[in-house]
């Protein structure tokens, strides 16, 4: 299992960090602090890959963590849908 579980929790660390050079491109492409809706994706699969891994090494400040995150990840995906769907943006 360990050698299933110690790539995951690598590829989830990378996609997570990920994110941030995801946000650092957008916001040098529109020439102001953005954030793209591929950073919340980028948080929420790298999340869900970190907490897998963390409830592997049974690490309850790393399950916590990870959590909570996902959980809000997942609210401001719905918040930006919701707020698309008022506007009538597609």
């Amino acid at each position: 299992m360990s050698k299933f579980l110690l790539p995951v929790g690598f590829a989830g660390q990378m996609i997570f960090a990920s994110r941030f050079i995801v946000q650092w491109l957008a916001s040098e492409r529109a020439g102001k602090s953005v954030m793209p809706l591929a950073f919340w994706y980028l948080s929420i699969c790298g999340g869900l890959m970190l907490l897998v891994y963390a409830v592997w090494r049974k690490d309850p400040v790393f399950i916590l963590g990870q959590s909570l995150g996902v959980f809000i990840y997942s609210r401001n995906l719905i918040l930006i849908a919701r707020e698309k769907r008022r506007n009538n943006v597609p």
